[in-house]
């Protein structure tokens, strides 16, 4: 079975890491990247074409709602879970 390949973008640090650490103990479930910031993750996602994006909506710069139209503009097909706390 393939891995699903995640890319999480969020500013806090210690978030991403403990969300990390939960997807690591799903052996179906890969990390493939992290970014801190919209338009970063923009850049991941292209290069690293994950399957699942976990983005953060408020983020320095561009928010994770805008990220995610300019997103979906390229990557149609790209699913993208909304994280908020």
């Amino acid at each position: 079975m393939q891995h699903i390949k995640i890319l999480i973008v969020d500013d806090d640090a210690r978030f991403r890491e403990i969300l990390r650490g939960i997807l690591s103990d799903d052996p179906d479930l890969e990390v493939i990247g992290e970014a801190v910031r919209g338009e970063t993750g923009i850049l991941l996602a292209g290069k690293l074409k994950p399957d699942v994006v976990l983005m953060d909506i408020r983020m320095p710069g561009m928010n994770g709602l805008e990220a995610t139209r300019l997103l979906k503009k390229d990557m149609p097909d790209l699913r993208t879970i909304m994280l908020t706390i």
